[in-house]
Protein backbone atom coordinates (compact mmCIF):
# COMPACT_ATOMS: atom_id res chain seq x y z
CA UNK A 1 0.00 0.00 0.00
CA UNK A 2 2.64 2.02 0.94
CA UNK A 3 4.64 1.89 -2.08
CA UNK A 4 1.05 2.77 -4.21
CA UNK A 5 0.77 5.96 -2.01
CA UNK A 6 4.41 6.26 -3.17
CA UNK A 7 3.91 6.03 -6.66
CA UNK A 8 0.79 7.68 -6.64
CA UNK A 9 2.30 10.75 -4.64
CA UNK A 10 5.03 11.64 -7.51
CA UNK A 11 2.67 12.62 -10.39
CA UNK A 12 0.80 14.40 -8.36
CA UNK A 13 3.24 16.87 -6.57
CA UNK A 14 4.46 17.30 -10.09
CA UNK A 15 1.13 18.45 -11.35
CA UNK A 16 0.36 20.18 -8.25
CA UNK A 17 4.37 21.77 -8.34
CA UNK A 18 4.08 23.32 -4.38
CA UNK A 19 7.34 25.20 -4.99
CA UNK A 20 6.47 27.05 -8.36
CA UNK A 21 3.29 27.94 -6.19
CA UNK A 22 5.27 29.58 -3.46
CA UNK A 23 6.29 32.94 -5.39
CA UNK A 24 2.62 33.01 -6.80
CA UNK A 25 1.45 33.10 -3.17
CA UNK A 26 3.77 35.05 -1.45
CA UNK A 27 2.67 38.09 -5.11
CA UNK A 28 -0.21 37.30 -3.98
CA UNK A 29 -0.50 37.89 0.23
CA UNK A 30 2.34 40.22 0.44
CA UNK A 31 0.19 42.96 1.60
CA UNK A 32 -2.24 40.74 4.09
CA UNK A 33 -2.02 40.27 7.85
CA UNK A 34 -0.30 37.05 9.57
CA UNK A 35 -4.24 36.42 10.71
CA UNK A 36 -5.89 37.35 7.00
CA UNK A 37 -3.26 34.97 5.53
CA UNK A 38 -3.85 32.00 7.66
CA UNK A 39 -7.61 32.53 6.60
CA UNK A 40 -6.38 32.36 3.19
CA UNK A 41 -4.44 29.58 3.51
CA UNK A 42 -7.04 27.72 5.19
CA UNK A 43 -9.77 28.42 2.12
CA UNK A 44 -7.32 27.61 -0.47
CA UNK A 45 -6.28 24.04 1.04
CA UNK A 46 -10.29 23.35 1.87
CA UNK A 47 -11.27 24.29 -1.39
CA UNK A 48 -8.71 22.26 -3.37
CA UNK A 49 -9.15 18.71 -0.70
CA UNK A 50 -12.85 19.25 -1.94
CA UNK A 51 -12.94 19.94 -5.22
CA UNK A 52 -9.94 17.15 -5.89
CA UNK A 53 -12.38 14.61 -3.52
CA UNK A 54 -15.34 15.06 -5.15
CA UNK A 55 -13.98 14.21 -8.41
CA UNK A 56 -12.38 11.53 -7.68
CA UNK A 57 -15.60 10.55 -6.80
CA UNK A 58 -17.75 11.27 -9.46
CA UNK A 59 -15.09 11.63 -11.74
CA UNK A 60 -15.89 7.51 -13.25
CA UNK A 61 -19.59 8.00 -12.71
CA UNK A 62 -19.31 11.42 -15.16
CA UNK A 63 -17.62 8.72 -17.32
CA UNK A 64 -19.86 6.14 -17.86
CA UNK A 65 -22.75 8.62 -18.06
CA UNK A 66 -20.85 10.48 -21.13
CA UNK A 67 -19.68 7.50 -22.47
CA UNK A 68 -15.77 8.20 -22.28
CA UNK A 69 -13.08 5.62 -21.45
CA UNK A 70 -10.12 5.98 -19.06
CA UNK A 71 -7.91 5.60 -22.23
CA UNK A 72 -9.99 8.21 -23.97
CA UNK A 73 -9.84 10.59 -20.79
CA UNK A 74 -5.82 9.53 -20.70
CA UNK A 75 -5.11 10.76 -24.46
CA UNK A 76 -7.04 14.18 -23.87
CA UNK A 77 -5.73 14.45 -20.62
CA UNK A 78 -2.39 13.67 -21.61
CA UNK A 79 -2.48 16.60 -24.29
CA UNK A 80 -3.67 19.29 -21.86
CA UNK A 81 -1.02 18.56 -19.84
CA UNK A 82 1.34 18.68 -22.28
CA UNK A 83 -0.04 22.33 -23.37
CA UNK A 84 0.26 23.50 -19.85
CA UNK A 85 3.40 22.48 -19.37
CA UNK A 86 4.68 23.83 -22.62
CA UNK A 87 2.89 27.19 -21.81
CA UNK A 88 4.78 27.42 -18.21
CA UNK A 89 7.81 26.62 -19.56
CA UNK A 90 7.82 28.74 -22.64
CA UNK A 91 5.78 31.95 -21.28
CA UNK A 92 6.83 34.61 -18.71
CA UNK A 93 5.73 34.31 -15.18
CA UNK A 94 2.36 34.72 -14.79
CA UNK A 95 1.04 38.04 -13.69
CA UNK A 96 -0.63 38.40 -10.27
CA UNK A 97 -4.28 38.71 -10.45
CA UNK A 98 -6.04 41.12 -8.10
CA UNK A 99 -6.83 40.75 -4.52
CA UNK A 100 -10.24 39.92 -3.19
CA UNK A 101 -12.02 38.21 -0.24
CA UNK A 102 -12.38 34.64 -2.08
CA UNK A 103 -8.61 34.44 -3.12
CA UNK A 104 -8.21 31.48 -0.82
CA UNK A 105 -10.37 30.02 -3.01
CA UNK A 106 -10.07 31.55 -6.32
CA UNK A 107 -7.52 31.33 -7.78
CA UNK A 108 -5.29 29.79 -4.80
CA UNK A 109 -7.19 26.52 -4.08
CA UNK A 110 -8.26 26.49 -7.79
CA UNK A 111 -7.34 26.44 -10.42
CA UNK A 112 -3.57 27.05 -8.79
CA UNK A 113 -3.51 24.42 -6.39
CA UNK A 114 -6.18 22.07 -8.03
CA UNK A 115 -6.68 22.71 -11.80
CA UNK A 116 -6.37 20.65 -14.67
CA UNK A 117 -3.98 19.10 -14.52
CA UNK A 118 -4.22 17.73 -10.94
CA UNK A 119 -7.56 16.46 -11.75
CA UNK A 120 -6.55 14.76 -14.89
CA UNK A 121 -3.48 13.18 -12.98
CA UNK A 122 -5.70 12.10 -10.21
CA UNK A 123 -8.01 10.06 -12.57
CA UNK A 124 -5.59 8.22 -13.83
CA UNK A 125 -3.80 7.64 -11.20
CA UNK A 126 -6.98 5.74 -9.79
CA UNK A 127 -6.69 3.32 -12.55
CA UNK A 128 -3.15 2.71 -12.09
CA UNK A 129 -2.78 2.85 -8.33
CA UNK A 130 -6.50 2.42 -6.74
CA UNK A 131 -8.83 5.07 -5.49
CA UNK A 132 -7.42 4.64 -1.55
CA UNK A 133 -3.93 5.55 -2.75
CA UNK A 134 -4.61 7.96 -5.06
CA UNK A 135 -7.06 9.94 -2.64
CA UNK A 136 -4.30 9.52 0.40
CA UNK A 137 -1.74 11.29 -1.99
CA UNK A 138 -3.44 13.96 -3.19
CA UNK A 139 -4.24 14.70 0.28
CA UNK A 140 -0.95 14.67 1.69
CA UNK A 141 0.14 16.51 -1.70
CA UNK A 142 -2.50 19.51 -0.54
CA UNK A 143 -1.34 19.48 2.70
CA UNK A 144 1.91 20.22 1.75
CA UNK A 145 1.11 22.93 0.08
CA UNK A 146 -0.53 24.49 2.75
CA UNK A 147 2.34 23.60 5.03
CA UNK A 148 4.94 25.89 2.53
CA UNK A 149 2.34 28.40 2.37
CA UNK A 150 2.63 28.42 5.96
CA UNK A 151 6.53 28.57 6.13
CA UNK A 152 6.44 30.83 2.93
CA UNK A 153 8.56 33.96 4.28
CA UNK A 154 11.19 31.79 5.12
CA UNK A 155 11.08 29.50 2.40
CA UNK A 156 10.74 32.07 -0.59
CA UNK A 157 14.17 33.94 1.51
CA UNK A 158 16.28 30.10 1.21
CA UNK A 159 15.38 29.92 -2.20
CA UNK A 160 14.82 33.40 -3.51
CA UNK A 161 11.94 34.00 -6.38
CA UNK A 162 14.63 33.02 -9.40
CA UNK A 163 15.05 29.95 -7.81
CA UNK A 164 11.87 28.86 -6.93
CA UNK A 165 10.93 29.77 -10.36
CA UNK A 166 13.67 27.62 -11.50
CA UNK A 167 12.60 24.92 -9.49
CA UNK A 168 8.86 25.20 -11.00
CA UNK A 169 10.29 24.66 -15.05
CA UNK A 170 11.65 21.60 -13.88
CA UNK A 171 8.56 20.01 -12.69
CA UNK A 172 6.64 21.53 -16.13
CA UNK A 173 9.52 19.93 -17.65
CA UNK A 174 8.66 16.85 -15.29
CA UNK A 175 5.03 17.45 -15.83
CA UNK A 176 5.71 17.31 -19.87
CA UNK A 177 7.09 13.58 -19.58
CA UNK A 178 4.28 11.88 -17.84
CA UNK A 179 1.80 13.85 -20.26
CA UNK A 180 3.66 12.72 -22.86
CA UNK A 181 3.49 8.90 -20.84
CA UNK A 182 -0.34 9.35 -20.60
CA UNK A 183 -0.68 10.02 -23.96
CA UNK A 184 1.39 6.98 -25.35
CA UNK A 185 -0.12 4.08 -22.95
CA UNK A 186 -3.68 6.12 -23.88
CA UNK A 187 -3.07 5.17 -27.06
CA UNK A 188 -1.46 1.30 -26.92
CA UNK A 189 -4.53 0.43 -24.74
CA UNK A 190 -7.07 2.38 -27.02
CA UNK A 191 -5.46 0.23 -30.30
CA UNK A 192 -5.66 -2.74 -28.26
CA UNK A 193 -8.76 -2.26 -27.61
CA UNK A 194 -9.86 -2.08 -30.73
CA UNK A 195 -8.29 -5.13 -32.09
CA UNK A 196 -10.19 -7.16 -30.05
CA UNK A 197 -13.62 -5.48 -31.11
Amino acid sequence: MFNEIFLAFIPIFVAVDPIGLLPLFVALTHRVTKKEKRKIILQSVATALSLAIAFIVLGKWMFRVVGITVWDFMIAGGVILLCLSISDLLQPWKERPNLSEELGAVPLGTPLIVGPAVLTTSLIMIDQHGVAATVVSVVLNICLVGVIFIWSDLLIKILGRSGARALSKIMALFLAAIAVMMIRKGVVQALAGWQKI
